[in-house]
């Protein structure tokens, strides 16, 4: 096995858990951002809180599926698709919210 290999098969062994949990505290201090900046529309704001919903959901699924399926929740299909609801919802909120604002702009010709 070649460096290269050692070095992705450690990886692969590493638990993803704690970067997950770690990765809220930059998301949060962007949200506390975001809700006091006026650059980000309303809409899209409720889509980035919403995302939080969608980390929530998630991890109340793969509970879900860990107990009463032994096993991931990548593997119980209804599960998976109502967890990706949750992120499908606040992209679009997202988007739609950018979209408004991009439309509202006037344009200045001179």
């Amino acid at each position: 096995m070649n460096f290269a290999n050692q070095v992705l098969h450690w990886l692969g062994e590493i638990d993803p858990s704690p970067f997950f949990v770690l990765s809220l505290i930059p998301y949060l201090f962007f949200l506390y951002w975001a809700q006091k900046s006026s650059y980000i529309p309303k809409i899209s704001l409720l889509g980035f809180r919403l995302t939080l919903l969608f980390v929530l959901m998630t991890i109340v699924f793969a509970i879900i599926a860990s107990v009463f399926f032994e096993s991931s929740l990548t593997d119980i299909d209804p599960l998976h698709g109502a967890a990706e609801a949750f992120l499908t919802l606040s992209d679009a909120l997202i988007a739609i919210g950018f979209i408004r604002l991009d439309q509202n702009k006037v344009v200045k010709n001179s």
